[in-house]
């Protein structure tokens, strides 16, 4: 099979030829579809990330592919099954991959599979900062900074179906009308002091840090949650003691694989099953701003890396 090899930090993978995955009795063999490039793989790329694999090494953690293989101990996945590879380890920037049937995920047959490959994290990860860390009731506010990122996205649709309002911080101007259209309640620049709007937030999503974060604690009601799931300015969070101490507001962390690695495998399923039901309406989509082909992994990490893009940059091995 074709896979893009990464053999040295800090340097560009290339596509190479690369052994078939051996089947384990437990595990599907998938034919990928698609995968996408998200900031936690180019910061896999740089040798920067939590957890960082043992090189050479197929990178990729996310993607979405069709069972062609299903090893003599499985049971309950046929051939031709669309499915998502959860927490299998990296390696979806491969045409095919060898996963645990434990941890893979049965999708709907009519499913968009270009959305599909966009299932695994972004999606699950506002499903969980929006209900993780406290309980939301309909017409209760959050607040989130880069609410244009694909997690902003999603956090914005998942509450508009919670029933959840938003304040919803990016960087650029013209963002505004889009993130409305979008179902952002209040949409605004990172210029604007969040402690002049009228409302208050149970809950707020940090992906940015330095300033940007702080100014979210601003927007908080006493008792409020401030949860960090990324850093984005590189910049560290830098907590007041005012809103320590007469706010009692409390400070969190998330990562989305970690949550996921505590759910059996019943939550797994009804959770995609809630994600696949929102896509299928059209009422969770993230936007795309271009498909490359495997060959084409060098302008598709460039594209990637580019801050104003439209949407993800996908790899495509399939028809």
């Amino acid at each position: 099979m074709k896979a893009v090899i990464l053999r040295s930090f800090n340097q560009k993978p290339l596509v190479e030829e690369w052994p078939d995955p051996v089947l384990a009795p437990s595990e599907l063999r998938l034919k990928m579809f698609a995968a996408p490039i998200n900031p936690a793989d180019l910061n896999v790329l740089e040798g920067k990330y939590g957890r960082l694999p043992t090189l050479p090494a197929i990178p990729g953690n996310e993607g979405v592919g069709q069972v062609i293989e299903v090893g003599a101990a499985v049971t309950g996945f046929s051939v031709g099954d669309w499915v998502l590879p959860l927490l299998s380890g990296r390696g979806t920037w491969a045409e095919q991959m060898a996963v645990p049937a434990a941890t893979a995920v049965k999708l709907p047959s009519d499913l968009d599979p270009l959305q599909a490959a966009m299932w695994m994290i972004n999606p699950p990860t506002a499903f969980g900062l929006l209900t993780q860390f406290v309980i939301l009731a309909p017409g209760e506010w959050i607040v989130q900074n880069a609410a244009n990122s694909g997690v902003g996205r999603c956090v914005i649709q998942i509450a508009r179906q919670l029933g959840i309002r938003t304040v919803n911080v990016c960087r650029r101007l013209e963002l505004i009308d889009e993130l409305t259209q979008l179902g952002g309640d209040i949409c605004l620049t990172e210029d604007t002091d969040l402690r002049t709007l009228s409302v208050q937030a149970k809950l707020a999503l940090n992906s940015v840090g330095g300033m940007s974060a702080l100014n979210l604690s601003g927007l908080l009601a006493p008792g409020g949650i401030h949860v960090t799931y990324g850093a984005m300015a590189r910049q560290p969070l830098k907590i007041p003691n005012g809103p320590l101490i007469f706010k009692d507001l409390s400070f969190r962390g998330f990562w989305v694989t970690r949550w996921l690695e505590t759910l059996e495998r019943p939550q797994l399923q009804a959770l995609f099953d809630q994600l696949a039901a929102w896509g299928g309406h059209s009422q969770l989509i993230q936007p795309l701003h271009a498909v490359f082909g495997l060959d084409q992994i060098g302008e598709a990490l460039h594209q990637s890396a580019q801050e104003k893009r439209s949407g993800k940059v996908l790899l495509k091995f399939a028809d």
